[in-house]
């Protein structure tokens, strides 16, 4: 028996199955309109790094492959082994741009947010939630809500340039929502 808590026990919930070991969730995709303004918004607002890019031309659609980098992460810099690299990678964001959208007026894809609801937000953990939320200020970032508002108090939602929602969050104020 395992003496680390391997996680809740809640109706509908099995044991991972052995053949489930090494299983574990690389990336998110999010369509995106304009690649270079939600590069610039990942990189700068959010000090995201693009790993891997991938061009499919015959598809005309390209994918960017963005991670939160670590001072001590070694990106191989051969291509194959970079993309082998950010294939074995855990908690990345991809940003699909399908080629000519950036032509379009307004904002083109649904946020999951506005009805018919799906798709909800991606999240940001940071180490000083009133820091970023200056942070964002600063960058003229776009609120949702802010850390005072609604009823969960210290959670912040923001937009991209697409519309979509990030949640951020201060991992120490989290322990107080819910039950």
């Amino acid at each position: 028996m395992s003496d680390h808590l391997q996680g809740e026990a809640h109706p509908g919930v099995e044991a991972a199955p052995a053949q489930t070991r090494g299983f574990r969730l690389n990336h998110c995709m999010l369509r995106v309109k304009d690649p270079e303004a939600s590069l610039r918004f990942y990189s700068r607002v959010f000090g995201m790094s693009v790993l891997r890019r991938l061009d499919f031309e015959e598809m005309n659609f390209s994918l960017y492959f963005l991670g939160c980098l670590e001072a001590d992460d070694q990106v191989p810099e051969e291509t194959a082994e970079r993309t082998t690299w950010t294939f074995s990678q855990s908690g990345l964001l991809e940003l699909t741009h399908n080629w000519g959208t950036e032509q379009q007026q307004g904002r083109i894809y649904h946020d999951g947010n506005a009805e018919p609801q799906g798709f909800g937000h991606i999240c940001f953990s940071v180490p000083d939630l009133h820091a970023a939320v200056a942070w964002f200020d600063a960058n003229d970032v776009e609120f949702i809500k802010r850390p005072d508002q609604g009823k969960m108090k210290d959670v912040v939602f923001v937009k991209d340039p697409d519309g979509y929602w990030i949640e951020v969050v201060q991992p120490d104020l989290m322990s107080r929502v819910g039950k």
